[in-house]
């Protein structure tokens, strides 16, 4: 199978999947706002935490 065809049609089937959680509507508003407050909470610590060790490994004096 090509491997183009192949990438294709998953970003299809991923489009098709996120429109249908579209139709969902207002019911599942709450839900889905509070799981991404979540979701973004963790994503900015684990920024954080990633910030902090790269500045860490780059400041660090490794050859004292």
């Amino acid at each position: 199978m090509n491997p183009l065809i192949f990438a294709a049609s998953v970003i299809v089937v991923g489009l098709v999947v996120g429109l249908a959680s579209i139709g969902l509507g207002p019911k599942a508003k709450g839900k889905i706002r509070g799981t991404l407050w979540l979701i973004l909470a963790f994503m900015e610590a684990l920024t954080m935490y990633g910030l902090v060790l790269a500045l860490a490994l780059l400041f660090a004096n490794l050859l004292v």
